[in-house]
């Protein structure tokens, strides 16, 4: 499987994630300053920033570390021997299931059953990454996931938190965490396109840069095809590793499905033309088919990515359908049970330990991520 490997370095990013206020000094440095237009978000109506309410102070954005690293010691967010899961739990329908009591449940870690010392169903606050790949192959969307973007947000309670990354031929953290709708509405307008997907760098960075020692759960939500230009230096088994490091759970809202019906179409049109035409087109003909095979292979490794890290994967068949699925996604993290125990293995050797969730009623399946990192003394 791909959870079973090991990393002799982990990679880190010789400037991190770039912030919006060094994007902004690099910007000052390189062009003039304007001297009639405004740099501010475009007025809206009064009824439509009314109801974003007030503005906050603008947040001073953390400065990463050249030299900061993840050990296994900071893996758990808690510096004593009670580890949390975060489970999803759903009927034969596909409808989540509430009102479940500790019973209920079974949790094996390295198949031996654990004593349960509490059970919580959304009492435990959700820290959430959005992130959105801004290459090419979105670009002209990004209206679609700014709308989608915001009503997840309305969403959420007043306790949980958000940020905002982009990433193409760089990584950009647009907005440290917030409560504030008004925050987060900022800084969906400062999305610009790029060119290549460094999908690979993105989640890692965001793996090992934004999640700190709360108690809170984790999420990151990203819009990408998932495709690796491969012009990063991480892999996505290092991304990974460190995703479950920070106890992340990962939902990918993927493209793939509106890319291949787009290439499908192009390619029935070509291939169904005279064997002249087909033989001219020859070339764009290969290209179709291969970018359908790099389809099919990145959504069987954003599948074992989500299910890895105990997220979804979503593959809408628009555009026009992410706000549905970004209010799915919001509907689960609501429905997403807390459940806490104090491992039977109190060695804190910095082990991977893995977790298994069984439900006393075979009616229902859990969801949740595949286990966790011992602390390390």
């Amino acid at each position: 499987m791909v959870l079973l490997f090991t990393v002799a370095a982990l990679f880190m990013m010789p400037s991190g994630l770039i912030t919006s206020a060094q994007k902004r000094t690099s910007q000052r440095s390189s062009k003039p300053k304007p001297t009639s237009q405004s740099t501010t978000t475009p007025k809206k109506s009064s009824s439509a920033v009314d109801a974003l309410g007030p503005p906050p102070p603008v947040p001073a954005l953390r400065q990463k570390r050249e030299d900061q690293e993840v050990t296994p010691g900071d893996v758990i967010s808690v510096n004593t021997t009670e580890v949390m899961i975060p489970v999803t739990v759903r009927d034969e329908s596909g409808r989540l299931v509430s009102e479940l009591t500790r019973n209920d449940f079974r949790v094996f870690e390295n198949d031996r059953l654990q004593p349960l010392s509490d059970l919580a169903l959304r009492q435990v606050p959700v820290d959430v990454v959005l992130m959105v790949d801004a290459s090419s192959s979105v670009a002209a969307n990004l209206d679609d996931f700014r709308r989608a973007a915001e009503g997840f947000a309305t969403r959420l309670a007043s306790e949980d938190r958000i940020s905002l990354i982009k990433f193409d031929d760089r990584i950009e953290l647009l907005q440290d965490w917030t409560h504030s709708r008004f925050q987060l509405h900022r800084a969906l307008s400062r999305i610009e396109p790029g060119m290549f997907t460094r999908f690979n760098d993105a989640l890692l960075l965001a793996a090992r840069e934004q999640f700190g020692e709360t108690k809170s759960r984790r999420a990151v939500i990203v819009l990408s095809d998932g495709i690796d230009s491969g012009r990063g230096t991480s892999t996505l088994e290092e991304a990974l590793q460190s995703l479950l490091r920070a106890q992340v759970s990962v939902y990918v809202v993927s493209n793939t499905e509106i890319s291949r019906a787009t290439k499908r179409s192009e390619l029935d049109a070509l291939t169904k033309g005279s064997d002249s035409a087909v033989r001219f087109n020859q070339l764009r003909i290969d290209d179709l088919r291969e970018g359908l095979r790099v389809l099919d292979g990145s959504e069987q490794m954003l599948a074992q990515l989500t299910a890895a890290t105990g997220g979804r994967l979503y593959k809408p068949q628009s555009f026009a359908g992410l706000e549905a699925t970004y209010a799915e996604v919001a509907e689960e993290l609501r429905h997403q049970y807390a459940i806490y125990y104090t491992p039977l293995n109190k060695a804190r050797d910095g082990s991977f330990r893995r977790v298994r969730v069984e439900m006393t009623n075979p009616a229902y399946q859990s969801q949740t991520r595949v286990g966790y990192f011992a602390p390390k003394s």
